[in-house]
């Protein structure tokens, strides 16, 4: 299986708001939704949410997609991902997303090579 590295270097082809649209599955799509509530204390989000075709391809993007500062700063700067960015290891932006996901860093760091 290939990634799709979005700008934080999250591999969209794993997330399940992403399988869920692409295999139009509303039972994922449900389960995915309880388990982000509970995961992210966002009770707000519902199965009918759960639409996201990845965060650099053409389509459908979850809400926080389209909302994400990481996403608007690499879009502002004509990047496709952060991997472009020679600021990647000391971005206060992105540091969250390479704190919490290790492998987010590594997925941008082969895009480099």
């Amino acid at each position: 299986m290939g990634k799709l590295i979005a700008c934080c270097g999250l591999d969209c082809i794993t997330c399940d708001a992403r399988i869920a649209t692409i295999s139009n599955d509303d039972e994922l799509r449900k389960s995915t939704a309880e388990k982000w509530q509970k995961a992210y204390n966002a009770h707000g989000i519902t199965a009918e949410m759960i639409n996201c075709t990845g965060c650099i391809e053409p389509g459908v993007k979850f809400g926080h997609c389209l909302e994400c500062e990481i996403r608007k700063c690499a879009i502002a700067k004509g990047y496709i991902t952060c991997s472009e960015c020679r600021e990647l290891e000391n971005c206060a932006i992105i540091s969250p997303v390479i704190s919490n996901v290790p492998g987010a860093l590594q997925n941008l760091l082969d895009l480099r090579n």
